[in-house]
């Protein structure tokens, strides 16, 4: 088991959910730092806690690796499925067709 102090768990578990939100420090809802915090406060086992606020941390630290990992080595990943045809054509040095539409005449 863990010999992290809860207070040193907990600091980093904010730390991980604050790099993996996406939104800035003035957009970012504060409820589950609330949750976080009121679920350290009226814990009465610290170890189960300890091990929770463990887990919990290194589940949203791999995510965010993931989806580093997953952005720079497979960059088309997350693009619309028209923007994925026209990177792909570009990969190998080709520009997809303009397409015709009626709306154009």
């Amino acid at each position: 088991m863990s010999t992290t102090p809860i207070t040193h768990l907990y600091r980093s578990l904010l730390r991980e959910i604050r790099l993996s939100s996406k939104q800035t420090r003035l957009t970012r809802n504060p409820t589950v730092s609330q949750h976080i915090r009121t679920l350290v406060d009226t814990s009465k086992d610290k170890q189960t806690l300890s091990r929770t606020l463990l887990e919990t941390r290194d589940f949203l630290r791999s995510s965010r690796i993931h989806a580093e990992l997953l952005q720079r080595y497979n960059p088309i990943h997350g693009m619309s499925e028209e923007e994925r045809i026209k990177a792909t054509a570009r990969r190998v040095g080709l520009d997809t067709p303009i397409e015709f539409k009626k709306d154009q005449e």
